[in-house]
Protein backbone atom coordinates (compact mmCIF):
# COMPACT_ATOMS: atom_id res chain seq x y z
CA UNK A 1 0.00 0.00 0.00
CA UNK A 2 1.79 3.30 -0.88
CA UNK A 3 0.73 6.79 -2.00
CA UNK A 4 0.36 7.93 -5.39
CA UNK A 5 2.68 10.58 -7.10
CA UNK A 6 0.24 13.46 -6.24
CA UNK A 7 0.37 12.65 -2.91
CA UNK A 8 3.92 11.98 -2.45
CA UNK A 9 4.55 15.72 -4.37
CA UNK A 10 2.00 17.21 -1.73
CA UNK A 11 3.83 15.45 1.37
CA UNK A 12 7.10 17.22 0.11
CA UNK A 13 5.54 20.24 -0.10
CA UNK A 14 4.00 19.65 3.74
CA UNK A 15 6.98 18.64 4.92
CA UNK A 16 9.46 21.62 3.40
CA UNK A 17 6.81 24.03 5.40
CA UNK A 18 7.20 22.64 8.33
CA UNK A 19 10.84 22.55 8.42
CA UNK A 20 11.26 26.05 7.78
CA UNK A 21 8.21 27.71 9.47
CA UNK A 22 7.70 25.08 13.01
CA UNK A 23 10.96 22.74 13.15
CA UNK A 24 13.29 25.53 14.30
CA UNK A 25 10.94 26.82 16.64
CA UNK A 26 8.88 23.83 18.31
CA UNK A 27 11.09 23.18 21.45
CA UNK A 28 10.48 27.54 22.30
CA UNK A 29 6.69 26.72 21.74
CA UNK A 30 7.07 23.96 23.91
CA UNK A 31 9.00 26.20 26.73
CA UNK A 32 6.91 29.39 26.13
CA UNK A 33 3.12 27.12 26.16
CA UNK A 34 1.61 28.73 23.23
CA UNK A 35 1.62 28.97 19.33
CA UNK A 36 2.46 32.35 18.47
CA UNK A 37 -0.62 34.18 15.69
CA UNK A 38 2.06 34.87 13.63
CA UNK A 39 2.13 31.16 12.83
CA UNK A 40 -1.32 30.52 12.68
CA UNK A 41 -1.34 32.72 10.38
CA UNK A 42 0.38 30.97 8.24
CA UNK A 43 -1.11 27.86 8.93
CA UNK A 44 -4.52 29.65 7.98
CA UNK A 45 -2.84 31.07 4.32
CA UNK A 46 -1.61 27.33 3.22
CA UNK A 47 -5.00 26.78 3.79
CA UNK A 48 -4.52 24.22 6.53
CA UNK A 49 -7.19 25.34 8.84
CA UNK A 50 -9.60 23.74 5.93
CA UNK A 51 -7.88 20.87 4.30
CA UNK A 52 -10.83 18.46 4.10
CA UNK A 53 -13.37 21.02 3.72
CA UNK A 54 -14.93 20.62 0.05
CA UNK A 55 -13.48 23.66 -2.37
CA UNK A 56 -16.87 25.02 -2.36
CA UNK A 57 -17.31 26.23 0.79
CA UNK A 58 -12.95 27.69 0.78
CA UNK A 59 -11.30 24.41 1.65
CA UNK A 60 -8.68 22.38 0.03
CA UNK A 61 -11.52 19.31 -0.28
CA UNK A 62 -7.98 16.86 0.17
CA UNK A 63 -8.39 13.20 0.61
CA UNK A 64 -7.87 11.86 3.50
CA UNK A 65 -4.88 9.44 2.55
CA UNK A 66 -3.27 13.14 2.20
CA UNK A 67 -4.91 14.52 5.33
CA UNK A 68 -2.73 11.95 6.84
CA UNK A 69 0.53 12.62 5.67
CA UNK A 70 -0.24 16.45 6.32
CA UNK A 71 -0.74 15.30 10.07
CA UNK A 72 2.44 13.47 9.83
CA UNK A 73 4.57 15.83 8.81
CA UNK A 74 3.41 18.91 11.62
CA UNK A 75 3.20 16.07 14.30
CA UNK A 76 6.93 15.32 13.23
CA UNK A 77 7.60 18.92 14.81
CA UNK A 78 5.30 19.90 16.86
CA UNK A 79 2.45 18.00 18.64
CA UNK A 80 1.13 20.90 19.69
CA UNK A 81 0.48 22.35 16.45
CA UNK A 82 -1.07 19.71 15.09
CA UNK A 83 -3.55 19.17 18.23
CA UNK A 84 -4.77 22.36 17.76
CA UNK A 85 -5.75 21.84 13.68
CA UNK A 86 -6.77 18.76 14.67
CA UNK A 87 -9.71 19.86 16.97
CA UNK A 88 -10.40 21.99 14.29
CA UNK A 89 -11.22 19.84 11.74
CA UNK A 90 -13.17 17.78 14.37
CA UNK A 91 -15.44 20.76 14.85
CA UNK A 92 -15.79 21.39 10.56
CA UNK A 93 -16.52 17.87 10.48
CA UNK A 94 -18.96 17.54 12.84
CA UNK A 95 -20.70 20.48 11.39
CA UNK A 96 -20.10 19.29 7.24
CA UNK A 97 -21.64 16.06 8.55
CA UNK A 98 -24.51 16.78 10.85
CA UNK A 99 -24.58 20.99 10.96
CA UNK A 100 -28.25 22.25 8.94
CA UNK A 101 -27.69 24.07 5.53
CA UNK A 102 -27.39 27.59 7.03
CA UNK A 103 -24.93 26.21 9.47
CA UNK A 104 -22.46 25.13 6.91
CA UNK A 105 -23.09 28.02 4.47
CA UNK A 106 -21.89 30.04 7.61
CA UNK A 107 -19.11 28.37 9.40
CA UNK A 108 -17.22 26.35 6.73
CA UNK A 109 -16.20 29.48 4.70
CA UNK A 110 -14.59 31.03 8.00
CA UNK A 111 -13.60 27.43 9.28
CA UNK A 112 -11.84 26.91 6.24
CA UNK A 113 -10.23 30.24 5.89
CA UNK A 114 -9.29 30.30 9.67
CA UNK A 115 -10.77 32.89 10.08
CA UNK A 116 -12.75 31.65 12.96
CA UNK A 117 -10.92 28.67 14.79
CA UNK A 118 -12.32 26.40 16.39
CA UNK A 119 -12.04 23.54 19.54
CA UNK A 120 -14.20 20.89 21.18
CA UNK A 121 -15.23 20.90 24.16
CA UNK A 122 -16.36 17.48 25.47
CA UNK A 123 -14.16 16.49 28.52
CA UNK A 124 -15.09 17.44 32.01
CA UNK A 125 -13.68 17.50 35.59
CA UNK A 126 -15.29 14.73 36.32
CA UNK A 127 -15.84 12.63 33.12
CA UNK A 128 -12.88 11.70 30.87
CA UNK A 129 -13.30 8.00 28.87
CA UNK A 130 -17.16 7.51 30.58
CA UNK A 131 -17.97 10.57 28.32
CA UNK A 132 -21.78 9.66 27.88
CA UNK A 133 -22.14 10.84 31.94
CA UNK A 134 -21.35 14.13 30.98
CA UNK A 135 -22.95 16.78 33.66
CA UNK A 136 -23.19 19.68 31.56
CA UNK A 137 -26.92 20.51 31.65
CA UNK A 138 -28.86 22.25 28.49
CA UNK A 139 -32.50 23.56 29.89
CA UNK A 140 -34.69 24.65 27.29
CA UNK A 141 -36.49 27.72 27.99
CA UNK A 142 -38.26 27.42 24.65
CA UNK A 143 -36.79 30.10 22.58
CA UNK A 144 -33.16 29.15 23.50
CA UNK A 145 -31.12 26.64 25.66
CA UNK A 146 -29.38 27.79 28.91
CA UNK A 147 -26.13 25.66 29.38
CA UNK A 148 -23.96 24.91 32.46
CA UNK A 149 -21.66 23.31 34.05
CA UNK A 150 -17.42 23.19 33.37
CA UNK A 151 -15.47 21.65 30.25
CA UNK A 152 -11.56 20.78 31.09
CA UNK A 153 -8.32 19.88 28.80
CA UNK A 154 -9.82 22.17 25.91
CA UNK A 155 -7.28 22.17 23.17
CA UNK A 156 -7.09 25.68 22.10
CA UNK A 157 -9.55 26.63 24.23
CA UNK A 158 -7.48 29.69 25.17
CA UNK A 159 -7.77 31.31 21.83
CA UNK A 160 -10.77 29.43 20.03
CA UNK A 161 -13.54 31.84 18.55
CA UNK A 162 -15.79 28.54 18.51
CA UNK A 163 -16.93 25.71 20.50
CA UNK A 164 -18.15 22.67 19.83
CA UNK A 165 -20.18 21.91 23.41
CA UNK A 166 -21.23 18.40 24.27
CA UNK A 167 -24.32 18.90 27.02
CA UNK A 168 -27.17 16.87 28.35
CA UNK A 169 -30.49 18.30 27.33
CA UNK A 170 -34.04 16.51 28.56
CA UNK A 171 -34.23 14.77 24.87
CA UNK A 172 -30.20 13.79 25.74
CA UNK A 173 -27.35 14.32 24.79
CA UNK A 174 -26.50 16.93 22.38
CA UNK A 175 -24.28 19.19 20.31
CA UNK A 176 -23.82 22.87 20.60
CA UNK A 177 -22.06 25.27 18.83
CA UNK A 178 -21.26 28.37 21.26
CA UNK A 179 -19.38 31.56 20.21
CA UNK A 180 -16.87 33.26 22.03
CA UNK A 181 -17.58 36.08 23.22
CA UNK A 182 -20.04 34.71 25.25
CA UNK A 183 -21.31 36.41 29.05
CA UNK A 184 -21.79 32.88 30.23
CA UNK A 185 -19.01 31.74 29.25
CA UNK A 186 -15.56 32.18 31.80
CA UNK A 187 -12.31 30.40 30.10
CA UNK A 188 -8.99 29.38 32.28
CA UNK A 189 -5.93 28.70 30.85
CA UNK A 190 -4.65 25.50 31.96
CA UNK A 191 -0.71 25.42 31.73
CA UNK A 192 2.20 22.95 33.55
CA UNK A 193 1.33 20.35 31.50
CA UNK A 194 3.43 16.82 31.14
CA UNK A 195 3.27 17.08 27.34
CA UNK A 196 1.63 18.86 24.44
CA UNK A 197 2.49 22.18 26.23
CA UNK A 198 1.55 24.29 23.71
CA UNK A 199 -1.89 23.40 22.81
CA UNK A 200 -3.08 26.23 24.97
CA UNK A 201 -5.45 24.42 27.07
CA UNK A 202 -8.17 26.18 28.77
CA UNK A 203 -11.28 24.95 31.21
CA UNK A 204 -14.13 26.21 29.92
CA UNK A 205 -17.13 27.68 32.67
CA UNK A 206 -20.54 27.53 31.25
CA UNK A 207 -23.22 29.58 33.93
CA UNK A 208 -26.45 30.27 32.50
CA UNK A 209 -24.62 30.62 28.82
CA UNK A 210 -27.63 31.25 26.45
CA UNK A 211 -27.25 30.06 23.06
CA UNK A 212 -30.02 29.81 20.58
CA UNK A 213 -32.47 27.04 19.01
CA UNK A 214 -30.36 26.68 15.64
CA UNK A 215 -26.99 26.48 17.70
CA UNK A 216 -27.74 22.51 17.93
CA UNK A 217 -25.69 20.73 15.50
CA UNK A 218 -27.70 17.65 13.97
CA UNK A 219 -30.43 17.72 17.02
CA UNK A 220 -30.98 17.14 20.46
CA UNK A 221 -30.45 13.31 21.40
CA UNK A 222 -27.89 12.75 18.76
CA UNK A 223 -25.11 14.10 20.53
CA UNK A 224 -23.02 11.16 21.39
CA UNK A 225 -24.50 8.84 18.64
CA UNK A 226 -24.09 11.08 15.74
CA UNK A 227 -21.80 14.49 16.63
CA UNK A 228 -19.51 12.80 19.10
CA UNK A 229 -18.88 9.99 16.87
CA UNK A 230 -17.92 11.62 14.25
CA UNK A 231 -15.95 13.92 15.88
CA UNK A 232 -13.99 11.31 17.82
CA UNK A 233 -13.00 9.33 14.51
CA UNK A 234 -11.45 12.08 13.14
CA UNK A 235 -9.44 13.05 15.85
CA UNK A 236 -8.08 9.15 16.23
CA UNK A 237 -7.18 9.65 12.74
CA UNK A 238 -5.46 12.79 13.11
CA UNK A 239 -3.89 11.30 15.91
CA UNK A 240 -2.51 8.51 14.50
CA UNK A 241 -1.18 9.72 11.50
CA UNK A 242 0.93 12.25 14.20
CA UNK A 243 2.17 9.26 16.26
CA UNK A 244 3.91 8.30 12.70
CA UNK A 245 5.36 11.71 12.76
CA UNK A 246 6.51 11.55 16.37
CA UNK A 247 8.18 8.56 16.08
CA UNK A 248 10.01 9.66 12.57
CA UNK A 249 11.09 12.29 14.38
CA UNK A 250 12.92 9.91 17.08
CA UNK A 251 14.07 7.98 14.43
CA UNK A 252 15.99 10.68 12.86
CA UNK A 253 17.44 11.99 15.61
CA UNK A 254 18.81 8.57 16.54
CA UNK A 255 20.17 7.79 13.69
CA UNK A 256 22.19 11.30 13.38
CA UNK A 257 23.09 11.24 17.57
CA UNK A 258 24.26 7.89 16.87
CA UNK A 259 26.62 8.40 13.60
CA UNK A 260 28.22 11.13 15.65
CA UNK A 261 28.57 10.30 19.29
CA UNK A 262 31.38 7.57 20.06
CA UNK A 263 31.64 4.86 23.21
CA UNK A 264 34.39 2.71 23.94
CA UNK A 265 36.35 4.53 21.05
CA UNK A 266 33.59 3.65 18.35
CA UNK A 267 30.43 5.10 17.13
CA UNK A 268 26.67 4.23 18.81
CA UNK A 269 25.71 2.63 15.66
CA UNK A 270 28.40 0.05 15.90
CA UNK A 271 26.65 -1.09 18.78
CA UNK A 272 24.68 -3.95 18.67
CA UNK A 273 22.11 -3.38 21.08
CA UNK A 274 21.51 -0.21 19.70
CA UNK A 275 21.04 -1.75 16.18
CA UNK A 276 18.15 -3.29 18.07
CA UNK A 277 17.15 -0.52 19.05
CA UNK A 278 16.99 1.35 15.36
CA UNK A 279 15.61 -1.58 13.80
CA UNK A 280 12.58 -2.20 16.22
CA UNK A 281 11.68 1.52 16.00
CA UNK A 282 12.14 1.35 11.81
CA UNK A 283 9.85 -1.76 11.69
CA UNK A 284 7.04 -0.55 14.14
CA UNK A 285 7.29 2.89 12.45
CA UNK A 286 6.58 1.37 9.31
CA UNK A 287 4.46 -1.15 10.41
CA UNK A 288 2.16 1.70 12.00
CA UNK A 289 2.29 4.12 8.98
CA UNK A 290 0.82 1.06 6.56
CA UNK A 291 -2.24 0.46 9.38
CA UNK A 292 -2.46 4.41 9.19
CA UNK A 293 -2.70 4.34 5.17
CA UNK A 294 -5.41 1.72 5.16
CA UNK A 295 -7.47 3.66 7.96
CA UNK A 296 -7.30 6.50 5.30
CA UNK A 297 -7.92 4.21 2.12
CA UNK A 298 -11.49 3.39 3.39
CA UNK A 299 -11.99 6.49 4.75
CA UNK A 300 -11.78 8.00 1.28
CA UNK A 301 -13.96 4.78 -0.04
CA UNK A 302 -17.09 5.57 2.58
CA UNK A 303 -16.37 1.58 4.09
CA UNK A 304 -18.18 1.62 7.45
CA UNK A 305 -14.65 -0.60 8.25
CA UNK A 306 -12.78 2.97 8.79
CA UNK A 307 -14.07 3.24 11.66
CA UNK A 308 -12.81 0.25 13.56
CA UNK A 309 -9.37 0.28 11.26
CA UNK A 310 -9.03 4.44 12.68
CA UNK A 311 -9.12 2.72 16.46
CA UNK A 312 -6.47 -0.08 15.57
CA UNK A 313 -4.36 2.60 13.72
CA UNK A 314 -5.03 5.19 16.80
CA UNK A 315 -3.72 2.34 19.65
CA UNK A 316 -0.97 0.66 17.44
CA UNK A 317 0.27 3.90 16.63
CA UNK A 318 0.47 5.79 19.92
CA UNK A 319 1.99 2.89 21.95
CA UNK A 320 4.82 2.58 18.84
CA UNK A 321 5.38 6.70 19.39
CA UNK A 322 5.82 5.95 23.26
CA UNK A 323 8.01 3.41 22.76
CA UNK A 324 9.88 5.03 20.10
CA UNK A 325 10.10 8.16 22.22
CA UNK A 326 11.62 6.33 25.36
CA UNK A 327 14.27 4.67 23.13
CA UNK A 328 15.43 7.47 21.91
CA UNK A 329 15.46 9.14 25.45
CA UNK A 330 17.25 5.87 26.50
CA UNK A 331 19.93 5.92 23.46
CA UNK A 332 20.55 10.17 23.92
CA UNK A 333 21.18 9.08 27.57
CA UNK A 334 21.70 12.00 29.95
CA UNK A 335 21.20 13.98 26.79
CA UNK A 336 17.94 12.53 26.00
CA UNK A 337 16.88 14.25 29.71
CA UNK A 338 17.71 17.69 28.58
CA UNK A 339 16.09 20.36 26.94
CA UNK A 340 18.89 20.95 24.67
CA UNK A 341 17.68 18.05 22.80
CA UNK A 342 13.72 17.21 21.30
CA UNK A 343 13.58 13.79 22.24
CA UNK A 344 12.20 14.81 25.84
CA UNK A 345 9.76 16.51 24.16
CA UNK A 346 8.95 13.55 22.10
CA UNK A 347 8.35 10.95 25.07
CA UNK A 348 5.95 13.87 26.59
CA UNK A 349 3.91 14.29 23.61
CA UNK A 350 4.24 10.93 22.82
CA UNK A 351 2.58 9.40 26.53
CA UNK A 352 -0.20 12.21 25.91
CA UNK A 353 -0.96 10.56 22.74
CA UNK A 354 -1.70 6.99 24.53
CA UNK A 355 -4.75 8.82 26.53
CA UNK A 356 -6.00 11.35 24.62
CA UNK A 357 -9.11 10.75 21.70
CA UNK A 358 -10.01 7.53 23.79
CA UNK A 359 -7.25 6.04 25.83
CA UNK A 360 -5.45 3.00 24.71
CA UNK A 361 -6.71 0.96 27.52
CA UNK A 362 -10.34 2.20 25.24
CA UNK A 363 -8.90 1.19 22.24
CA UNK A 364 -8.26 -2.58 22.84
CA UNK A 365 -11.74 -2.81 24.52
CA UNK A 366 -13.46 -1.83 21.57
CA UNK A 367 -11.05 -3.74 19.22
CA UNK A 368 -11.07 -7.06 21.21
CA UNK A 369 -15.23 -6.50 21.28
CA UNK A 370 -14.79 -6.20 17.26
CA UNK A 371 -12.55 -9.23 17.09
CA UNK A 372 -15.39 -11.52 18.93
CA UNK A 373 -17.94 -10.55 16.91
CA UNK A 374 -16.62 -10.55 13.51
CA UNK A 375 -13.62 -13.06 13.56
CA UNK A 376 -14.53 -16.86 13.86
CA UNK A 377 -12.72 -18.93 16.68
Amino acid sequence: MEVNPRQRAEQAEFRAFVDQEILPVADLFDREEKIPSSLMEKLAHKKYFGPVIPEKYGGSGMDFVTYGLLHEEIGRCCSSTRSLLTVHDIVAQAILRWGSRRQKEYWMPRLASGEVRAAFALTEPSVGSDAKSIEMTATDTGAAYILNGKKRWITGGQTADLFLVIARSQEGPAAFLVERPNPGMRIEAISGMLGVRASMLAELHLENCRVSKDAIVGRAGFGFSHVVATALDHGRYSVAWGCVGIAQACLQACLRYTSRRKQFGVYLKEHQLIQRMITDMTTNLKAARLLCLQAGYLKEAGDPGSIMETSIAKYAASTMAFKAASDAVQIHGANGCSSDYSVQRYLRDAKIMEIIEGSAQMQQLMIAQYSYQHYQY
